[in-house]
């Protein structure tokens, strides 16, 4: 039985300014760091007005005299970014500056689990779409089981947006489910991932393979590969193969397979012309996926000198 649902969370973004720490101007002044969502109607507030008017300013240009609550941006785009402060409608003093950024809440990730390296671990990476333009946190977790009945252990980041974990239970019936929270200045979203181990069984791509020719052979190539290195115990997880081809030329592709050793020979090709060939790996009880194709690899069969 294979799990495809997913479930994901999206906390909405929060409707009143964003303000983190502060920063440069580079005008040698400070800023309060305020986040807004493009495509919105973003509030730039002066505190120090106390409910009257203040002068806005964009650097050294001035924008005008608005009353409270403060500089509104309609409809924000990345053309708003940048540098405000409110001044003495009077005197000019400033009285606040702000830096601008401006981008998107995260979207749920889109998250996918594959066991490259059976029975050792379990390697998950995410998207997020669209890119929030804002610099965005991830938190993975994983769990086997329920909720509240078994603990929540840590996806070990290997990457900004991958992950692993280890110490997995092979041939369970219960699913795991792996977490992943996206988390920036305007909002949070959550993915949640269910699946059973043997169904997301995908090894990577077998490696060094080799196209020889076959003496006395017009018709025949020799093939042969490694498993993947990731492939941690192929005597006792053996993998199976299956092999695509095609001539130089040749707008046809062929598959066959699969088979269980890690060599080939190809017949009733054609003499004298050069053949591309890659191969795939699956776990040979079925569970699970196919490998990416390995690098192609090329040869022609004997010819007499």
């Amino acid at each position: 039985m294979k799990w495809l649902w997913v479930v994901a969370f999206v906390a909405p973004a929060c409707t009143v300014p964003y303000n983190s720490t502060v920063g440069s101007t580079g005008h040698g002044a400070r800023c309060a760091l305020q986040h807004g969502t493009l495509g919105t109607e973003v509030l730039l507030q002066c505190p120090a007005a106390a409910g009257g008017t203040a002068e806005w300013r964009r650097g050294d240009a001035v924008l005008g005299t608005y009353p409270a609550p403060g500089l509104a941006l309609p409809n924000a785009s990345l053309a708003h970014e940048g540098h405000y402060s409110c001044h003495h409608p009077g005197t000019g003093e400033t009285w606040a500056t702000v830096c601008l950024r401006l981008g998107y809440p995260p979207a749920p990730p889109a998250v996918e689990c594959w066991a490259i390296s059976y029975p050792q671990a379990v390697n998950c990476s995410w998207v997020l779409a669209p890119e929030p333009l804002l610099d965005t946190d991830f938190v993975a977790t994983y769990r086997h089981g329920a909720w509240g009945v078994t603990e929540t252990g840590e996806c070990v980041r290997t990457g900004p947006q991958s992950c692993s974990f280890g110490d997995v239970q092979m041939l369970s019936l219960t699913p795991y489910v792996v977490n992943v929270t996206a988390v920036n200045p305007l909002g949070a979203a959550s993915r949640l991932l269910p699946f059973l181990l043997e169904n997301i069984i995908k090894p990577d791509p077998p490696e060094g393979l080799r196209v020889s020719p076959i003496p006395g052979e017009t018709k025949k190539l020799l093939l042969e590969w490694s498993p993947p290195g990731s492939w941690p115990f192929p005597e006792y997880f053996p993998l199976k193969y299956r092999i695509r081809y095609a001539q130089e030329e040749g707008s046809v592709t062929k598959m066959i397979g699969p088979y269980e050793q890690t060599s080939y020979t190809l017949t009733g090709v054609r003499p004298g012309t050069l053949h591309h060939i890659q191969v795939a790996a699956k776990d040979i009880t079925d569970s699970g996926e196919f490998s990416a194709w390995s690098l192609p690899a090329s040869g022609i069969p004997w010819m007499e000198p």
